[in-house]
């Protein structure tokens, strides 16, 4: 049998734009509910590949109110996971897991989420409303492959669901992108593997010395810039599109890091699997019929989406990142909350 709880905030996802957005509605004296797939804390960190590691070092990776334990170098996915599960512990939110949202509907001053187990098979279906939702759901679950002529007799991949180098020891194996998850696990598989990299332009390295750091202040910059009204100063991608981390650096200077351009059709490659490192789209599935996907703007009062560039601004997809946006959010809900 269905059950009906109401809430005044429901949050939609548990990673950095969920928990960061929590804290501060917590702040506003507001306690949300936060409903997460995930089967534990991480948000989409429990899924990435064990080797993939933060471009920026512990100290420009904080989520709101508690810093990330130092680690030497630039942290690794268990790292990242750890630090999340310690932060839900320390503020005890209310986070229901793993719970999939099938729908979320609007009547014109009330919205209605249906969620359930993320195994159908097991567990009942509840009816949550909600005065306001945060869509947090970043970008993990909704991968993108580009249409291309031919196949390959291997196997397909994506970065969303590669596996770690072990899978591929001793086969031919090309990836495709030319951004930073194609330049990092194409590093790690010439470790392992006859590697070519396919890419449509040069890669466009960024300088040595720049990592997540410089990512964070350049973007913050930019996001400040717009607020006042300025011309956007643009951000440290006019520098490249590729982190060196210490992997990729090693891997390009040794020489085994080479890129081919992309191939016109996939019948001319002769591989036993093809990774496609070619980015997401925004996870909005499940609001899709409320926001305006072209700009990224709800249609109805109440709905906000945090943890998207496309959505928020520069910075708002990463861990720092997004505090500023999540802070706002949370302003504005409280706004309408004590209005109400």
């Amino acid at each position: 049998m269905e059950t009906v709880s109401h809430y005044p905030v429901i949050i939609i996802g548990a990673g950095q734009a969920g928990l960061a957005t929590a804290y501060y509605l917590r702040k506003q004296g507001i306690e949300p509910l936060l409903l997460d797939d995930q089967p534990g804390p991480g948000g989409a960190w429990q899924q990435y590949w064990e080797s993939l590691t933060l471009f920026s070092t512990a100290g420009f990776s904080n989520l709101p109110g508690m810093p990330m334990p130092p680690y030497d170098g630039f942290p690794p996915r268990d790292h990242v996971v750890d630090y999340f599960t310690k932060y839900e512990k320390r503020y005890e939110f209310n986070i229901r897991r793993p719970m999939h949202v099938h729908s979320v509907e609007h009547d014109g001053s009330l919205f209605t989420i249906t969620a359930g187990p993320v195994d159908d098979s097991h567990g009942e279906t509840e009816v949550f409303t909600a005065d306001n939702v945060v869509t947090a759901t970043g970008i993990w679950s909704s991968p993108f492959v580009p249409s291309y002529p031919g196949t390959i007799t291997g196997q397909f991949w994506h970065s969303a669901n590669y596996p770690g180098k072990d899978t591929f020891r001793g086969t031919k194996v090309a990836v495709v992108g030319g951004g930073n998850s194609g330049a990092q696990i194409a590093a790690e598989l010439t470790e392992v593997a006859d590697v070519v990299w396919l890419t449509r332009h040069e890669p466009r390295w960024m300088p040595d010395e720049i990592d997540g750091s410089d990512l964070f202040k350049r973007n913050r910059e930019r996001f400040l810039a717009v607020s006042r009204g300025e011309a956007d100063p643009g951000g440290v991608d006019n520098l490249g599109d590729i982190v060196m981390v210490p992997e990729v650096l090693k891997a390009r200077d040794s020489g085994k890091l080479k890129a081919t351009p992309m191939v016109e059709n996939l019948d001319e490659l002769d591989v036993n699997h093809l990774i496609w490192c070619t980015g997401f789209r925004p996870a909005w599935k499940v609001v899709r019929k409320l926001v305006d996907l072209e700009t990224g703007t709800p249609k109805v009062d109440g709905l906000y989406l945090v943890g998207f560039s496309e959505a928020n601004g520069p910075g708002a997809d990463t861990i720092m990142g997004v505090a500023p946006f999540a802070k706002q959010t949370a302003a504005d809900i409280a706004e309408r909350v004590n209005a109400s």
